[in-house]
C-alpha cells in the first residue's frame, strides 16, 4: 500500500479507535454513575438508547452532506460535537444533565458513516470487506482499552474522570483530522448528488434486494448485542460482585477477541469461505452465546461465554458492512452506509431500551439478567433465519487480497 493510503488508514483507523474508546468507557461506567443519581433499569436502558436515537436520525443525514460536501468536515464536526458531549457528561451533576450530554454525543455521531465512506473512497469493491474488517478492528481495540479504562479512571480517580479523559482524546483527533486527512470526496462525485437525487432513489443505484435484507439483519443482530452490553455492568455486579474494573476487564477480553478475529483472522476466512457463511456463522455463534450468559455460574464461564459472543459479533459486523457496500454504486457510499448505520443506530436505541425495560422485570429474583438475554437470543434466531436470503452481490468477487496498513 502507498504511503499516503496507509497515512489515510491510520487516521481513520485512529478516528474510530477513539470513538469507539469513548463508546467503550460508558458500558462499565454510565450504568453505576447512573445509579448515584436514581436511575432505574429502564431509565438506565434509556440513558444508553437515546445516544443511538440521535444516531439514527442524523447518520442519514451526514451520510448525505459527506457525499456532498466531502467526508472530513462531517469527521471534524462531528468529533468536536463528542467532545462537547463527554465534557459535559463528567460535569453533570443530574440524571437530567446526562440526558442531555448523551443526546449532543449523539447528534453528532455521523463519525462512523463517514469514516466507512471513506475507506470506500480508496479501496476497491473487492478490498471493501477486508477494509470494513480494520474498521472493526479499531472497534475491537477500542473495547479494550475503553471499558478497561473506564473502570480503572473511574475507580481510581473519579466517577467523572473517564468521561473528562475521553473529551480529551475527541480533541487531539479534531486536531488530526483538520490537519493530516485530506479530502477523497472528488468534486467530480459530489456534483452527481443533488437536490434530484433524494434517498428514496438509491434503489436504482444498488442491488435493493440484497442492501435491505443486509440492512435488516444488521438492525436485529445490534439489538440484540445492545441488550447484552447495556445489560452487562449490572448483570455482573448484582450476580457476581463484579466492580467497574473487573466489569471493565472482561469488556476489555471481548475487545481483545474482536480485534483477533476483525484485524486478522477474518481476512484469512473471507477467501475460504465468504461474506456469507461467515455472517450466518456469526449469528450462530451470538445465538448460542445469549442463550448461555445467564445460565453460567462463574467468572470465568462467564469470560468463556462472552468470548463466544464477542467471535459472533466480529463476524457478523464487518461481513454484513462489507455486502451492504459491495451492493450499492460507488458515488452513493456515503448515503448507503449512513442509511446502514441508521438502521444500526435504531437497533442499538431500542435494544438498550428494552435491556433495562427486561432487566427491570428481572429485579430481586435469582435468574436476574435471564429475561434480556433470551430475548436477544431470539432476536439472533430471527436474524439467522432472514440470514438464508442472503447472496454475495451479483458480478463481483469475494475479497482475495488483503488490506494491510
Amino acid at each position: 500500500m502507498q504511503a499516503s493510503r496507509k497515512s489515510q488508514f491510520f487516521v481513520i483507523f485512529l478516528t474510530i479507535l477513539l470513538s469507539t474508546i469513548g463508546f467503550g468507557v460508558c458500558i462499565p461506567v454510565l450504568p453505576l454513575y447512573a445509579e448515584k443519581f436514581n436511575a432505574t433499569e429502564t431509565q438506565n436502558g434509556l440513558l444508553i438508547g437515546v445516544f443511538s436515537l440521535l444516531v439514527f436520525f442524523t447518520a442519514p443525514l451526514w451520510g448525505k452532506l459527506s457525499d456532498r460536501y466531502g467526508r472530513r468536515p462531517v469527521l471534524l464536526f462531528s468529533v468536536l460535537g463528542s467532545a462537547a458531549g463527554y465534557f459535559l457528561m463528567g460535569s453533570a451533576n443530574t440524571l437530567a444533565m446526562l440526558f442531555v450530554a448523551r443526546i449532543i454525543d449523539g447528534a453528532s455521531g455521523g463519525n462512523v458513516a463517514a469514516a466507512q465512506a471513506y475507506i470506500a473512497d480508496i479501496t476497491t469493491p473487492e478490498e471493501r470487506s477486508k477494509a470494513m474488517g480494520l474498521i472493526g478492528a479499531a472497534f475491537g481495540l477500542g473495547f479494550i482499552i475503553g471499558p478497561a479504562l473506564g473502570g480503572i479512571l473511574s475507580e481510581q480517580i473519579s466517577a467523572q474522570a473517564p468521561f473528562i479523559f475521553v473529551g480529551v482524546l475527541c480533541l487531539i483527533n479534531a486536531l488530526l483530522v483538520a490537519t493530516s486527512l485530506p479530502e477523497t470526496h472528488t468534486a467530480e462525485r459530489r456534483k452527481q448528488h443533488g437536490p434530484q437525487l433524494p434517498l428514496s432513489a438509491l434503489p436504482k443505484h444498488s442491488d435493493a434486494p440484497l442492501f435491505f435484507t443486509v440492512a435488516v439483519g444488521y438492525f436485529l443482530s445490534l439489538a440484540a448485542f445492545a441488550i447484552m452490553t447495556m445489560t452487562f455492568a449490572l448483570f455482573g455486579e448484582k450476580r457476581f460482585d463484579l466492580d467497574q474494573t473487573h466489569i471493565g476487564y472482561i469488556l476489555a477480553t471481548i475487545g481483545v477477541v474482536g480485534v483477533l478475529i476483525q484485524g486478522g483472522l477474518i481476512r484469512r476466512l473471507l477467501p475460504k469461505y465468504g461474506e456469507v457463511p461467515l455472517a450466518r456463522s456469526g449469528m450462530l455463534f451470538l445465538l448460542i452465546g445469549f442463550v448461555l450468559l445467564p445460565l453460567v455460574g462463574s467468572v470465568t464461564s462467564l469470560v468463556i461465554v462472552c468470548c463466544l459472543v464477542a467471535a459472533g459479533n466480529s463476524l457478523v459486523q464487518p461481513t454484513l458492512n462489507g455486502l451492504a457496500s459491495r451492493s450499492v454504486d460507488a458515488a452513493w457510499q456515503g448515503r448507503a452506509l449512513g442509511l446502514l448505520q441508521s438502521f444500526a443506530s435504531l437497533g442499538r436505541a431500542i435494544g438498550a431500551w428494552m435491556g433495562g425495560w427486561l432487566l427491570g422485570m428481572d429485579r430481586g429474583l435469582d435468574h436476574y439478567g435471564r429475561t434480556p438475554f433470551w430475548v436477544a437470543a431470539a432476536l439472533m434466531l430471527v436474524t439467522l433465519v432472514l440470514a438464508l436470503k442472503l447472496r454475495a452481490p451479483q458480478g463481483q468477487t469475494t475479497v482475495v487480497e488483503p488490506v494491510v496498513i
